[in-house]
């Protein structure tokens, strides 16, 4: 299908109001460097929206919430699609890529207390208490953690499990992802961020993907402005980490991960861990890596809870402070270039090669982009090395058991 104009970009979303908060964002974005495009919003649902009966990794399909949306990507139903970045499987359909991940907010998770628990922590809720959450990462440390409290499975957008929270009585607590919760406007509702050395995130949280067909060209230079250098470096440590892993859904994996500059330098530093279900067993492991120098560019506004100006939360070694962020430190570009692992090269004047579904950085120099794919290996081998995949399978193997009781 043929756009209706040259000038009309079709853009993929979930119907969700928290899927269309952050496809309006990015639409916004990209308006105020295209002035003379039309956006057209294409909606749909997911096999994850309509199947909420059934927690996710029961469901046993890696891409719940990604596969129609690129279905009409590769039917050419739409120009591009939006999605929460940690929605996305490592590995993307032939012929589809990240084209720019937006600048992360805040990926730390945060506690939702019912209102006559609003005085409680985690700590001191009662024995027996539920916690809601629909993430075996999540509950494999709340187990670990907090052996006292019950934690029980929760499906729905986030309007709907708030109801749940508020109405049914079954929870005393949520536990959702801080990003979500702020860009829909939801700030008021956290009783608590959690700190990543209490709680690791999962692979990508609180960071925005755009995705779109690797051949075009238009679409991809269209994007490429919004590539968060920083953001990128994070993430695709993170993707590299858990594509070598194998996990996703399916298994209790968690990460965290920063980035500071270093006198003229910066350093990428990334944790990952690995749970038994139980909480009981856990295994980690910390690598940091240190690049080439970084020069400012100049900074555009990029985060979807905010309406004026580039005001956000800075996110260093995992906890907040509320400041205006300095222009973005992009790395000095150079003509170094090697095959990465995930990568594919080309022949092409432009690179073309995709790094665990994410398009080349324009503005990095790819031997860099190449050590933070690395580093996310590297760290992900430690830890099968220390057992991992054991763990892992013994996780898997549960909940196989538990599909194949109930049905």
């Amino acid at each position: 299908m043929e756009s209706k104009s040259k000038n009309v970009v079709r853009v993929g979303s979930r119907k969700s109001e928290l899927a269309l908060i952050q496809t309006n964002y990015v639409i916004k974005c990209l308006k105020k460097h295209h002035p003379e495009k039309e956006f057209e919003i294409v909606t749909m649902t997911t096999l994850g929206d309509r199947i909420l009966d059934i927690s996710l990794p029961k469901i046993g399909e890696k891409s719940l919430f990604t596969k129609d949306l690129e279905d009409a990507l590769r039917n050419d139903s739409v120009d591009f699609v939006v999605h929460s970045l940690k929605d996305l499987p490592t590995t993307l359909p032939d012929g589809l890529a990240i084209g720019a991940v937006f600048e992360r907010e805040d990926p730390r998770d945060a506690l939702v207390l019912r209102e006559d628990f609003k005085d409680h922590t985690l700590a001191t809720l009662p024995a027996g208490s539920v916690i809601g959450t629909s993430s075996l990462r999540r509950t494999a440390q709340l187990r670990g953690s907090y052996p006292q409290l019950t934690v029980q499975d929760v499906r729905g957008n986030l309007n709907t499990r708030l109801r749940k929270l508020d109405t049914s009585g079954q929870y005393a607590a949520l536990m959702l992802a801080s990003a979500g919760l702020q860009r829909m406007g939801w700030g008021n509702r956290i009783s608590k961020i959690l700190p990543c050395a209490d709680m690791k995130y999962a692979v990508g949280q609180g960071a925005l993907a755009v995705e779109c067909r690797s051949d075009n060209a238009a679409i991809l230079a269209m994007l490429a402005p919004f590539n968060h250098p920083e953001t990128y470096c994070r993430i695709l440590a993170e993707r590299s980490f858990l594509k070598t892993l194998g996990g996703g859904c399916s298994a209790p994996v968690g990460v965290s991960t920063t980035i500071k500059p270093v006198d003229s330098q910066f350093k990428l530093s990334i944790t990952g861990a690995v749970w038994s279900l139980d909480g009981a067993t856990k295994l980690d492991h910390t690598l940091q890596q240190t690049f080439v120098q970084i020069k400012r560019t100049q900074k555009h506004k990029l985060s979807p809870t905010e309406e004026n100006e580039c005001k956000k939360v800075k996110i260093d070694n995992g906890e907040a402070e509320n400041e205006i962020l300095n222009p973005s430190e992009v790395l000095k570009d150079n003509k170094t270039d090697s095959t990465g692992s995930c990568g594919e090269a080309s022949d092409s004047e432009v690179d073309r090669r995709i790094f665990c579904g994410l398009s080349v950085n324009p503005s990095m120099p790819i031997d860099v982009i190449i050590k933070c794919d690395n580093l996310g290996r590297d760290v992900a081998n430690a830890l099968i090395d220390k057992g991992a995949l054991e763990v892992m399978k013994v996780t898997q193997d549960l909940i196989r058991s538990s599909v194949a009781e109930k049905s």
